[in-house]
């Protein structure tokens, strides 16, 4: 009977606490959206299955010694995940929609508004006495308006180490989430009309143009901005090995076998920080909400700002890009056309939406060097 009573207690069964179930419920419907609905697959379904490992009561796979843990020691707190996935994305990027429209840039840069409000939002909460966060958390917890998980991930490690599983989770599940929060958020911004308007074809973009324009965006960039350097480096140089033509096989293995294998561990990583006592309590769920409300700004501020310029320009550019401007790459893009199409089934809008989801890209690398440079420093 003793043996039996110690198999029993060492069992999952008898180990189980609420909180574990509710997660491995979130862990479960993380991978529903992926695979049946097909939300970002890629991201969600190693999130998705690393969180109900993380809840396997007993199995300790997300503490101390365990796989979960090792991935996210690893690869999260040093930083370098994120690294390696911006220099896959830039091996994957063209910046010719960028530079065949250089007003898109415009677009990129108001869709980070979200940052900064945030921020502010997060110090109003912490003055009112309903949070606790310092300057720095807030700046990290705000990066999350970017839509961009690596700068995040790279963000929360140098200014709130403490907060940076539920920052990577949070910003993570919204980057995959993009397909179901920003259509709404588009639609009650912009009318029929608009939502219409087509717009011409960009004019072609020569390779010396997209050999220099790299170069030159890290050099301005570092120079001004070194914190920056980092994240705009290795997307730059992932850029170069694509656009030089010279590195073929060093480009393909960067945009598919290395930034899939990398994608596997940190989505497991991540997921690994979706365990009951990690993320079911006030401060993470807080967390949660900010980026939300980060994300829903930032993709409000980026369409505002195109139908600004499409009624100064007197027409012809159509505000659903906007909304590409977070840096989700390229589903924000993908959005943006495929609201239009709702509209008008010849309006496609992919190619001029690359412009501002580049843009944000940029826009959120030099967000996070200024977070860095002035709160970290100080």
């Amino acid at each position: 009977m003793d043996k039996l009573l110690t198999i029993w207690h060492s069992s999952g069964l008898y180990q189980v606490q609420p909180g574990q179930v509710i997660m491995m419920a979130v862990g479960l419907l993380l991978l529903y959206l992926a695979i049946k609905r097909n939300f970002e697959p890629l991201l969600l379904i190693p999130i998705g299955f690393g969180g109900i490992l993380a809840n396997i009561p007993g199995a300790g796979l997300a503490e101390s010694g365990g796989i979960l843990y090792m991935f996210y020691s690893i690869g999260i707190e040093t930083g370098v995940f994120p690294l390696i996935i911006f220099m896959g994305v830039g091996a994957m990027t063209d910046f010719g929609p960028l530079l065949a429209n250089p007003k898109t840039l415009f677009l990129g840069a108001a869709a980070q508004f979200g940052i900064f409000a945030t921020l502010l939002g997060a110090v109003g909460l912490t003055t009112l006495g309903l949070m606790d966060f310092t300057l720095a958390d807030a700046a990290a917890i705000g990066i999350i308006g970017g839509a961009d998980g690596p700068t995040s991930i790279y963000v929360a490690s140098k200014l709130a180490p403490d907060l940076l599983g539920a920052i990577a989770v949070a910003s993570y599940s919204y980057m995959a989430l993009v397909p179901l929060i920003q259509p709404p958020i588009m639609r009650a911004l912009t009318t029929e009309k608009e939502r219409q308007i087509k717009m011409v074809q960009l004019r072609p973009v020569g390779k010396i143009e997209k050999i220099v324009f790299p170069m030159l965006l890290l050099l301005l960039v570092a120079f001004m901005l070194p914190d920056a350097a980092p994240l705009l480096g290795m997307f730059c140089f992932g850029n170069l090995m694509r656009e030089s033509g010279v590195v073929d096989r060093l480009a393909d293995t960067t945009q598919n076998a290395l930034i899939n294998v990398v994608t596997i561990f940190l989505g497991l990583a991540v997921g690994s920080k979706l365990s009951a006592d990690k993320f079911l309590d006030l401060t993470t769920l807080g967390i949660v909400i900010l980026g939300l409300v980060a994300f829903a700004i930032g993709t409000a501020s980026g369409v505002l700002m195109a139908k600004l310029m499409n009624k100064l320009s007197g027409g012809g550019i159509n505000p659903l890009i906007g909304s590409a401007g977070v840096s989700a790459v390229p589903m924000a893009a993908r959005v943006s056309n495929k609201v239009g199409l709702e509209s008008n089934n010849q309006n496609f809008l992919l190619m001029h939406a690359m412009g501002p989801n580049v843009a944000g890209v940029i826009g959120s690398a030099v967000a996070a060097g200024i977070m860095i440079n002035y709160i970290g420093g100080g």
